[in-house]
């Protein structure tokens, strides 16, 4: 890789979010068709697919060879183990975006053997553009990093991604950890959002003991660590694209949001 390609995949990947975020954002709000996927929460809007079309298409202007990973039709659904590819999601929060709540966002991650390079999320609604590169992270320019907090007394950290109706005891064991062991709680219902919360230090903490998509996941994993914080599995390992849960954090709480992960399935 050149010494200038990991600037030139920051800004493909920023571009490319802004595209499908652009998309999202002209039907915020409109008449549109809903579509369960898989079943009732689980659901697809128009918007989605034109959003990753926009985001591919962008993305294929410079890296036409290159493939991209997303959750709609027409992209991969595994990440390559070797070489350059992308990770795209259109409307991260597609429950939100359909009733009108402004909390969603596209999400867009360059990943080079599975490790990303570069990531983006762009939430219109609320006009914030997080994205991360060679250069560092940032919040609509500003540069952010993680909470300093290291009081769990004092933290608000987020259960995340969802649970099916017949996973809903973890759900209830993960609550039950969390709010024992720290100030507060809070859902946004976008993973990717509330991973770029603990990179600009809003939240102290996100967790789920569910294997999470990649683009869910990778593109909020890239803002943390590169924010100072700690992205980890269930077993306090370095995280990756096909772990088993996550554990992100600010670094200064993840001992106790481990062991609050780690206590969900006792």
């Amino acid at each position: 890789m050149s010494e200038r390609e990991p600037d030139r995949r920051a800004t493909v990947a920023r571009r490319a979010a802004e595209a499908g975020a652009t998309i999202a954002d002209e039907a915020f709000r409109t008449a549109f068709e809903v579509e369960q996927k898989d079943g009732k929460t689980d659901v697809v809007t128009q918007a989605d697919r034109d959003a990753q079309a926009a985001v591919i298409d962008l993305i294929g202007e410079t890296y036409p060879d290159e493939p991209v990973v997303g959750e709609e039709e027409g992209a991969l659904k595994r990440v390559p183990a070797e070489g350059a590819a992308w990770i795209v999601d259109p409307i991260d929060g597609t429950n939100n975006f359909v009733v009108g709540t402004r909390t969603f966002g596209t999400a867009v991650a360059a990943v080079v053997d599975g490790e990303p390079v570069a990531a983006a999320t762009v939430c219109p609604a609320l006009s914030d553009t997080y994205r991360s590169g060679p250069d560092g992270v940032y919040r609509n320019d500003q540069p952010i990093s993680v909470s300093s907090c290291d009081d769990p007394e004092a933290a608000t950290v987020c259960p995340t991604f969802w649970w099916d109706y017949d996973q809903r005891d973890q759900y209830t064991a993960t609550t039950r950890e969390l709010v024992t062991r720290f100030a507060d709680i809070r859902r946004f219902g976008t993973a990717q959002l509330e991973l770029g919360m603990v990179a600009s230090g809003a939240l102290e903490g996100v967790v789920t003991d569910l294997r999470m998509n990649p683009w869910d996941s990778v593109a909020g994993v890239a803002l943390i660590r590169e924010a100072g914080g700690v992205v980890t599995d269930l077993e306090g390992n370095r995280w990756r694209h096909d772990s088993e849960g996550i554990v992100a954090s600010n670094g200064e709480i993840h001992d106790e949001l481990l062991a609050a992960a780690q206590a969900i399935d006792d």
